[in-house]
């Protein structure tokens, strides 16, 4: 039995390797998108219940600057709201729409990469089997005699243990993509609803500009779809 992490990637072979580049990449991603998230939480009811106060007010310029305090893309919509605050409602609307879906892409930022590390690793793994029991049949045949059975299932252990690797890096790269994912679908409804709150204050608080009414949810058409591993 190996001893240490060195052997069992010496015995697995050179996929071996490349699963555990793939799980570096895995863990560095998921490290990176949880401090992106997390820094992106701002609680938005008392968020916009300061920037309605605000508005009411009149204090546009004070709204603003707390806008550009605060982080994340709920946040960016309310502020876009708050600088095309004099524009009609129906043209408001289709402005917020696209600033929230410039930033789609900064919220799905390198998961399709976690994903394609769940997908493919077990692949890998079964690569490095098939290529190992491959090996194993060669020395099989090759051999004059009676191959001794500890022998044989020392081959095919060896075979499977990148089969093994595979898996453990496959399911937890899955569940910390899935957690990611939800993350960002959270963060998706917070634009939506941000934007949504925005128009009612802006209507409330007073405008110079004209106004229609609006009926249909800000970003419902940008709602992004969880990328697909």
């Amino acid at each position: 039995m190996p001893s240490t992490l060195f052997e069992l990637m010496r015995l697995g072979g050179p996929i071996m390797w490349v699963i555990l580049g793939a799980s570096v990449v895995a863990v560095g991603v998921f490290v990176e998108r949880v401090f992106a998230y997390r820094k992106m939480g701002v609680p938005l009811d008392p968020f916009l219940d300061g920037i309605a106060s605000l508005v009411k007010e009149k204090r546009y310029q004070e709204a603003l600057e707390r806008c550009d305090e605060a982080h994340g893309p709920a946040i960016r919509v309310i502020q876009a709201g708050l600088l095309k605050r004099d524009i009609p409602l129906s043209d408001l609307r289709e402005s917020l729409q696209e600033v929230a879906q410039l930033q789609v892409p900064r919220l799905e930022k390198n998961l399709p990469v976690l994903a394609t590390v769940g997908y493919v690793s077990p692949l890998l793994g079964l690569l490095g089997t098939v290529t190992g029991m491959i090996h194993v049949f060669q020395t099989v045949s090759g051999a004059r005699g009676t191959v001794p059975v500890g022998e044989l299932a020392g081959g095919i252990w060896e075979a499977l243990l990148t089969t093994a690797a595979g898996l453990v890096v496959a399911i937890p790269a899955y569940v910390a993509y899935n957690y990611l994912a939800s993350r960002m679908g959270s963060e998706v409804n917070d634009m939506e609803r941000a934007g949504i709150e925005m128009i009612q204050i802006l209507k409330e608080g007073g405008r110079s500009g004209p106004a229609t009414k609006v009926s249909t949810p800000v970003t419902t058409e940008m709602r992004a779809e969880k990328p697909k591993p």
